[in-house]
């Protein structure tokens, strides 16, 4: 596809899967990890390789602020996504090291209301698709390197962070599990 279009300047990766999955069903792990993790490396160093082997370019890949810390109501989730926060930022360095024109920009948005998040559970702070979109295109346009959209989402990572791991364990102040398998905030 690369070679049909004449080449690749910007490498736009926006793919994932995610599911709450208190009851750690082996399918959804899996699956979770095997198109997070697996597949976002086959497809983000592919594009690593071609820039580096072509001049540089630019890496936009979309992951999560839930790779902050990790959701007990979405174990692989958060762990795939952290996983994609950490290798984008070794890829920069990388590229740093081998001093190669190539940026990595992250786009960490909050919840967005998309397809991924029609389930049973209510999302706090649900964002608009076409709200994300701009902030997208701005942080591809100024290569931003990490951007968490939006500024409450911003709050929220902050505050997730400040957060010792002795509380964030006990998360009753955030999350609730109940019975009926529904997220309480």
């Amino acid at each position: 596809m690369i070679s049909k279009m004449g080449g690749m300047d910007l490498f736009f990766y926006a793919a994932g899967i995610g599911k709450q999955n208190p009851d750690l069903y082996a399918d959804i792990e899996t699956a979770t990890v095997d198109t997070n993790a697996l597949g976002f490396t086959r497809m983000i160093s592919a594009a690593f390789r071609y820039f580096s082997a072509n001049d540089g370019g630019h890496i936009v890949a979309i992951s999560s602020i839930a790779g902050t810390k990790g959701l007990g109501l979405a174990p692989s989730y958060s762990a795939t996504k952290a996983f994609q926060n950490v290798y984008l930022q070794s890829l920069e360095q990388l590229a740093t090291i081998r001093r190669l024109n190539i940026s990595v920009t992250d786009i960490r948005p909050g919840f967005v209301d998309t397809a991924l998040l029609h389930d049973c559970y209510r999302y706090p702070m649900l964002m608009r698709p076409e709200h994300v979109a701009e902030h997208i295109v701005r942080a591809i346009y100024k290569r931003r390197h990490v951007v968490i959209i939006d500024w409450r989402w911003r709050f929220v990572t902050i505050f997730w962070r400040l957060i010792p791991n002795y509380l964030w364990r006990k998360a009753i102040f955030f999350v609730r599990y109940s019975d009926e398998r529904k997220l309480s905030v």
